[in-house]
């Protein structure tokens, strides 16, 4: 029997999470492993960017909805919506950092955890859209 790997409940939380970022064309999402970290906050960073205070709430608002629809949790705590330039959603394991492109760059939070394991996340392809073949069987009456 093929080994299969398992996913802990921290890692789909953060595939979940990425998907809600990418749904609003969040930018430059990371992910920042600190189980390795000893006394870590949290599992897992998600990290990511937006160009305008609207798309930090829509991303924000995208994750929490994607989240909650995929396994019924709500955000513990979240922070950074009266200005929107960094907000935060504490889901326990994994802490959300959605951030407007300036203030990432000074914040600078890859940095702060280099020790940790950081990657870079791409959003899965587009699925393909199913189309009708054409019968071969059928004559064609043109």
């Amino acid at each position: 029997m093929a080994g299969k790997k398992v996913r802990s409940a921290s890692e789909m939380l953060t595939a979940i999470i990425t998907e809600g970022i990418f749904e609003k064309k969040g930018e430059d999402v990371v992910t920042i492993d600190l189980r390795k970290i000893h006394n870590a906050v949290a599992d897992f960073f998600v990290v990511c960017h937006a160009g305008s205070r609207t798309q930090v709430e829509a991303i924000a608002d995208s994750v929490e909805r994607e989240v909650k629809k995929a396994i019924g949790q709500k955000v513990w705590k979240k922070e950074g919506f009266e200005n929107a330039e960094w907000v935060l959603l504490d889901y326990f394991d994994v802490v959300v950092h959605i951030f407007q492109e300036p203030v990432r760059r000074h914040y600078q939070l890859e940095q702060l955890w280099a020790d940790a394991e950081i990657k870079l996340c791409k959003p899965a392809p587009p699925a393909k859209k199913k189309t009708k073949k054409k019968d071969s069987t059928a004559e064609d009456l043109t």
